[in-house]
């Protein structure tokens, strides 16, 4: 059988073709939903395909990696316009029964010509897996939670930090200018997990940004225990009046 990264990836290139079949790696009767915006169950995520193969769209798996029951991919849409996004799928057995998701409208080049979704893609460093989770923990509840940014220079590398996000350029500098800006920073309040695979590791959080109740996805790649390379997506939480499950977006 396919290993369950390989069937995440079949199962997000269904988008492009609308084929219920690529949805039969979701235990329908267990499926949770956590996309707002979606309806539960794998008929809802049926559905949802048929409909966005009626508008052509492309589909890329740039990464993918797999954390004990939990697969998480960085993908690029394009739904009649380009988007990036996180996909997370938690696993029971050889089929997956909860999804969440994160995507926002694609951005940039930044300022230092990097794309959101460019840059390595093979996770390394298996036996670091632990302490590259426990560094990204720290650094989010620490820093961008609780906005100690004299303490940046613990956890990221002051001479060769790699940014992918379209709001910030390359460099610590950058990277502290944005989150002491009172009219530009996210407000992280709440990480709600951390997934890990090697050097690779996407933290989950919840804040607010521009005045609206966001969701914040942050991948970083790390060498030595430092962060030495980020990508994210950003999107607002709809109201609870819009959403088509009751099972809230984290």
């Amino acid at each position: 059988m396919a290993s369950r990264k390989d069937r995440i990836r079949a199962l997000l290139k269904g988008i492009e073709t609308g084929d219920p079949a690529s949805v039969t790696v979701v235990n329908e009767a267990q499926y949770i939903q956590h996309n707002p915006e979606t309806h539960e169950g794998s008929e809802g995520l049926a559905a949802l395909f048929a409909r966005l193969a009626k508008t052509s769209p492309k589909v890329n798996i740039v990464r993918a990696f797999e954390d004990g029951d939990y697969v998480f991919a960085h993908t690029e849409y394009d739904f009649g316009s380009p988007k990036v996004g996180f996909e997370v799928f938690r696993f029971d057995g050889e089929q997956t029964v909860e999804h969440w998701d994160n995507i926002q409208p694609r951005q940039g080049p930044n300022v230092s010509g990097r794309t959101m979704v460019d840059g390595p893609v093979e996770a390394v460093d298996p036996e670091r897996t632990e302490a590259n989770r426990q560094r990204v923990l720290a650094f989010t509840e620490s820093v961008l939670i609780g906005r100690e940014f004299d303490r940046l220079g613990e956890f990221v590398d002051a001479e060769d930090f790699v940014q992918h996000s379209p709001r910030i350029g390359d460099g610590l500098a950058s990277l502290r200018a944005e989150l002491e800006d009172p009219d530009t920073a996210p407000c992280y309040e709440h990480c709600h997990r951390v997934l890990a695979e090697g050097n690779f590791v996407l933290a989950v959080s919840e804040g607010t940004w521009r005045g609206a109740h966001c969701a914040f996805y942050d991948l970083y790649r790390l060498a030595d225990g430092k962060l030495v390379e980020h990508w994210d997506t950003v999107e607002n939480v709809p109201p609870r009046s819009e959403w088509k499950n009751d099972n809230g977006k984290f």
